[in-house]
């Protein structure tokens, strides 16, 4: 197979995985090439260079500026030479790696590393890049040095340095600002800088608040259009693209609007164009209704205009089947090519109710008003209920987005966007997959701190499917632990979803779990307090008025719960056995309670949502904070208010840091994983089981210590072992077939000499048909509990925490958590299994030294994450006792890095 061209396709049949050795200047690991997002959230490609790019890098020279040239080579350097454009795009991608930035095919950005062997200095690598003048401000140098950095670090090097000019203060600045901790040293009109490139703390912070810029940029460029073109606009009402066009006028859109279509010059009294190109002024966003094989088209007519973001509402792509699927992958890969971004294919929309913009750019008939949530889900037929819901209700948004097949805008970018997003309170998530579980994780954790999201998913799979791998272990019980994690509030219908987002986005938070019921009924009342209970609510006042009580004893029982300073939430339930005016009861309930610091839900009226008598409007008639949320049972409010608590407590918790032990010694322990890759040369989707004996060496390393034990194949030898060890000790059976068993068969323990050493290894030989037998020194009797971490292809690595045993296995009693872990992580996943309480001793038996087991958990969390080649880790059993944490046995598979996905330098899934 020939090369083919690298922005056409595939680049080389070669290139299949990362190299060993410098290679040929089209062997390259594949994981290089990414797209990635400029700091004003225009798309743009990187990978590395090609001698196909010979062309391109001599044009993208000759355009630099003269000043350009003199910042990147000291001089004027007007042309390149042949030899050195071949030394440019000929590289061993070893020793010397150079990445290309480039957008509609044109090299826009060049950033390149040297080593510096020759010079005595094997571990270090001269780094420099030069940009575009026409993209310069764009944060290009900083996304080239993250790369090269990255693909540094796996060739071994540590160290980058650069000579810069001293007049160059915007190079200098991309090394201060990425948040590397520099050396610098002046010598005339240079100056030389030198800074290790191992992820720090620091600089992981420079990078998310980096991505958080562009993510966020990158989606306000579909929220906040100035234009917006529809293409496929219609003269026919029964077309979508009629109800998108008429959707577009109706809201009120601030912008200009563009009907694109080819046979009639108006569409609802608009002036129409043929093509979006014909179109004489600019266009932000176009929303595309035309059939599927005609989007390619379109698509060519966009990029023209250099529209930033595109909706393609047109079904019939990767949920049709392979041939659309193949249809998709090309239109995500132009569109990102060219600097924009997707929302769809088979999207309903985007709304943003903002008056500076008033975008309803969907098929829905009904949307809510104006609000402060923000909410983001995939299936379009889904979005129109969940918009006609939230009307009913009097729920306001503030932005809404569809994003269908989801092959390129994600949920994830739309947290970037409503972290930084003043008019944005509440998020409402409703997830089908997770497209990239860990980076949600990881943002989820900080967007919550300040905004609640409350997230219902649906279904069994917690992946894509397209990212789904035959060893993936996500399962719900996996997801629904990371969202607990992070501060989610997962709800398991849609009605949960908007009766959380109804308290949280109209009232505050629950100070305390005391709450006070005020009704008329003390059946209803009663239901409200037990269903507030599965949330840890207490009910510390309940008034019980009657059905006869009229307004006055209402509103003074509101006023004594309100005053009272011992409740922090009130459910006031209305629910008369007869039809009566029901305003003077809204008004006592809203005036009782009006500025009052306390959480307060209803059941009033059994109606639902915002009812009109209960609502506080701002200037403009919009419902807003201090309104209050009414159900239709008082179950559902007592939830909604038990949620809301929950999330208040997980938000009150102080942050833990992720906390990293002193004693541990990662290069060597990363050395023995990697040597043990290489030399047995696993595959990328293999793995290499280590032996116990490996597995404990390499676990001490980070201070797991493993019961000193021998590997024996005969009875004297045991003895000898035993003798070696110290008595008393055990003798047990290596297979996994003999450990564990509730029966205890496979192990003798307690032996306390030579002679019962011998018979115990006869036994178990006779016994097991094994002669591989393993002594160890006993250990202090305790708990036994089982550590567990397991890397999946689409998530990362997650950890467990469990008893150990075969009981506590079969009935899935295991807590589950992302890694890395900090300390409240680990505690918190001590605690988490319903089997916990035997660790805190359980009917008057001695509690076991949870610390230990903390430490356990964060060294382990501490080593998979320094070592991601760590594919699977087991210690079973961990014996758990007052005086510590000790483990039996540890067990460690390794292989090559299966995924990347939010690890390492910023890039687009």
């Amino acid at each position: 197979m020939t090369d083919a061209d690298p922005d056409g396709g595939a680049v080389s049949s070669a290139v299949t995985g990362p190299i060993e050795t410098g290679g040929g200047p089209w062997d390259f690991p594949r994981h290089w090439i990414a797209d990635v997002l400029a700091s004003d959230g225009g798309a743009v490609h990187l990978r590395p260079i090609v001698p196909a790019d010979a062309d391109r890098i001599v044009a993208f020279h000759s355009k630099l500026s003269e000043r350009t040239r003199y910042m990147r080579y000291f001089g004027p350097y007007p042309v390149m030479s042949p030899r050195d454009v071949v030394h440019m795009t000929t590289l061993d991608h070893r020793t010397r790696v150079a990445l290309v930035a480039l957008l509609g095919g044109e090299i826009i950005a060049v950033g390149i590393y040297e080593g510096l062997s020759s010079l005595g200095r094997p571990e270090s690598a001269e780094v420099a890049f030069v940009v575009a003048d026409d993209h310069q401000g764009r944060g290009l140098g900083t996304v080239l040095l993250e790369h090269l950095a990255g693909a540094a670090a796996e060739n071994d090097f540590t160290r980058f340095e650069a000579e810069v000019l001293t007049e160059n203060r915007a190079m200098l600045s991309v090394f201060r600002d990425a948040g590397y901790q520099l050396t610098r040293s002046f010598d005339g009109s240079t100056v030389h800088v030198e800074f290790l490139i191992d992820p720090t703390d620091a600089l992981r912070t420079v990078r998310n608040a980096r991505e958080l810029g562009s993510e966020s940029r990158s989606v306000a460029n579909l929220l906040r259009p100035s234009s917006v073109a529809i293409i496929g606009a219609s003269t026919d009402p029964s077309k979508v693209g009629n109800a998108l066009l008429a959707n577009v006028i109706s809201g009120g859109f601030t912008g200009p609007v563009f009907p694109v279509n080819a046979e009639a010059r108006a569409v609802h009294g608009i002036r129409a164009y043929p093509s979006v190109r014909d179109i004489p002024d600019p266009v932000d966003l176009a929303i595309v209704a035309v059939p599927a094989d005609t989007v390619g088209d379109v698509l060519q007519d966009c990029l023209t205009k250099r529209v930033k973001t595109m909706v393609v509402v047109s079904a019939g792509f990767a949920e049709s089947g392979d041939v659309g699927a193949l249809a998709e992958r090309t239109l995500v890969h132009e569109i990102r090519a060219h600097g924009m971004r997707l929302v769809g294919p088979n999207a309903l929309g985007v709304i943003n109710t903002s008056p500076d913009v008033a975008l309803n750019a969907t098929l829905a008939p009904r949307v809510p008003g104006r609000g402060r949530i923000g909410f983001f889900c995939q299936s379009g037929a889904l979005g129109i209920a969940i918009l006609d819901t939230a009307a009913r209700r009097q729920l306001g948004l503030s932005t809404f987005v569809s994003a269908g097949n989801r092959a390129d805008l994600s949920g994830n970018d739309l947290l970037q966007y409503w972290d930084t997003d003043p008019q944005t309170d509440v998020i409402l998530l409703y997830l089908e997959s997770f497209g990239n579980p860990r980076k949600f994780s990881r943002l989820a954790r900080r967007v919550s701190r300040n905004k609640p999201i409350v997230a219902v998913k649906s279904g069994r799979s917690s992946v894509a499917p397209s990212q789904v791998r035959r060893d993936s272990t996500l399962d719900d019980a996996s997801a629904r632990a990371v969202l607990e994690q992070s501060g989610v509030i997962q709800v398991d219908t849609i009605a949960d979803l908007f009766d959380c987002a109804t308290v949280l986005a109209y009232q505050p938070l629950p100070r305390g779990p005391r709450v006070g019921i005020v009704g008329n009924s003390t059946v209803l009342g009663v239901l409200a307090a037990t269903a507030g209970e599965r949330f840890g609510l207490r009910v510390v006042e309940q008034i019980d008025l009657g059905p006869a009580a009229g307004a006055d004893e209402f509103s003074l029982a509101l006023h004594r719960v309100i005053a009272d300073d011992g409740v922090d939430a009130v459910i006031a339930v209305f629910v008369p056995p007869v039809a009566v005016a029901a305003d003077t009861y809204a008004r006592a309930l809203t005036e009782a309670t009006a500025g009052a610091d306390k959480t307060v839900v209803s059941t009033f009226l059994a109606v639902e949502g915002i009812p009109d008598n209960l609502t506080v409007r701002d200037e403009s008639g919009v419902p807003t904070w201090g309104s209050i949320p009414s159900y239709p049972a008082p179950e559902r409010a007592a939830s909604a208010l038990g949620q809301s608590w929950r999330y208040a407590q997980w938000r009150a918790t102080p942050e833990s840091e992720v906390i990293r032990p002193a004693d541990v010694d990662s290069d060597t322990a990363r050395e023995m994983v990697r040597a043990a890759i290489v030399s047995t040369r696993v595959g990328t989707d293999e793995t290499l089981a280590f032996d116990e004996r490996d597995s404990a060496r390499l676990l001490s390393r980070y201070g797991v210590h493993v019961t000193d034990f021998a590997e024996v194949s005969d009875a004297d030898a045991a003895a000898e072992a035993a003798q070696t060890l110290g008595f008393p000790v055990a003798v047990k059976a290596i297979s996994s077939r003999w450990r564990g068993r509730l029966d205890g068969e496979g192990a003798r323990l307690d032996l306390s000499g030579p002679a019962t050493v011998r018979a115990a290894f006869d036994e178990l030989v006779a016994l097991t048909g094994d002669r591989q037998l393993h002594v160890q020194r006993m250990a202090p009797r305790g708990v036994a509990t089982v550590i567990r971490v397991r890397d999946d292809p689409s998530f990362g690595s997650l950890i467990a925490f469990g008893l150990a045993g075969a009981t506590f296995d079969l009935l899935g009693d295991h807590a589950y958590r992302a890694i890395p872990l900090t300390e409240a992580d680990a505690r918190d996943l001590v605690a988490a299994p319903r089997s916990a309480p035997l660790l805190a001793g359980y009917r008057g038996e001695p509690a076991v030294d949870t610390d230990a087991l903390v430490d356990l958990l964060v060294r382990v969390s501490t080593l998979v994450d320094d070592i991601p080649e760590v594919r699977e880790l087991v210690l079973d059993p961990v014996l758990a006792s007052g005086s510590g944490a000790v483990v039996l046995s540890g067990r460690v598979r390794v292989g090559p890095v299966p995924s990347r996905r939010d690890a390492g330098p910023r890039r687009l899934s």
